[in-house]
């Protein structure tokens, strides 16, 4: 039976790179198979991508095809129920609490609670945002929902 560290290419089956512009003698020399002068001859040469040749590049001609940014949007983190069910009953969570048990990235962050998973026990959340499903689990369980400004 054959080891994977016996396995090889077959015999002939991979070449060795050529190495070009080594002289006259090497099948690659003087121009390496370049040609002569011009741009692409030289080290370094050859367009930028999206550079068409002075003419106006594809992404520039077509505005509608770029996005903006919407400078008032605004970004939450997302936290899911199933991911409070570690706490225990009765806690106080509010997003500087989140943000110590590495449920977020940072207690500045504005924070949307959604509704995914079940709450077994009741707790104080707060956060800037609830989706509707999240504010009734919390509730049904015998919790209180604050939302933040």
């Amino acid at each position: 039976m054959m080891k994977l560290h016996e396995l090889r290419p077959a015999k002939g089956a991979r070449r060795d790179r050529k190495r070009v512009g080594r002289g006259t003698a090497a099948t690659g020399g003087k121009t390496a198979g370049r040609g002569t002068k011009g741009q692409n001859s030289r080290s370094g040469g050859g367009v930028r991508p999206y550079f068409e040749g002075g003419q106006l590049p594809l992404v520039r001609r077509l505005p509608q095809k770029r996005g903006f940014t919407n400078i008032f949007r605004v970004e939450y983190s997302v936290v899911n129920l199933d991911r409070l069910s570690k706490f225990r009953k009765g806690s106080k969570i509010d997003p500087a609490r989140l943000a110590e048990s590495g449920i977020i990235k940072s207690s500045q962050a504005r924070v949307k609670i959604l509704g995914r998973g079940e709450l077994g026990r009741p707790l104080t959340i707060s956060a800037h945002r609830f989706t509707a499903s999240a504010r009734a689990k919390i509730e049904a369980v015998g919790g209180t929902v604050i939302e933040l400004e």
